[in-house]
């Protein structure tokens, strides 16, 4: 019983993939003219940030210092989008853990 349904996942399993693995080639050449835009665009926004930093604020009155930090604020949110990241949400955590008990 346990070879049947071992075999029935793994089945499962590689028939998922490969529909991804097939299709990968045609995203992996549009996602690096992404990437090296976006590299290009969070240079600009890192070199805007350290300009920022080294600015002597101490002879800025407080609406140029607020709209300084608004615009940090601003650059800060921008570089985290464009940083993007690998979210997992909990349904896909749950369902990796299930697979995992009843596999092993």
């Amino acid at each position: 019983m346990k070879k049947i349904t071992l075999c029935l996942m793994a089945t499962c399993l590689s028939l998922t993939f490969i529909p991804v693995q097939s299709n990968a080639k045609a995203i992996a050449s549009t996602t690096v003219v992404a990437n090296s835009a976006e590299s290009v665009q969070a240079e600009v926004l890192l070199s805007r940030l350290n300009t920022i930093n080294a600015m002597d604020k101490s002879q800025l009155t407080f609406s140029e210092k607020k709209t300084l930090r608004t615009e940090v604020r601003s650059i800060r949110h921008q570089l985290k989008d464009i940083g993007g990241g690998v979210y997992i949400s909990v349904g896909a955590i749950v369902l990796i853990i299930v697979l995992l008990i009843i596999l092993l």
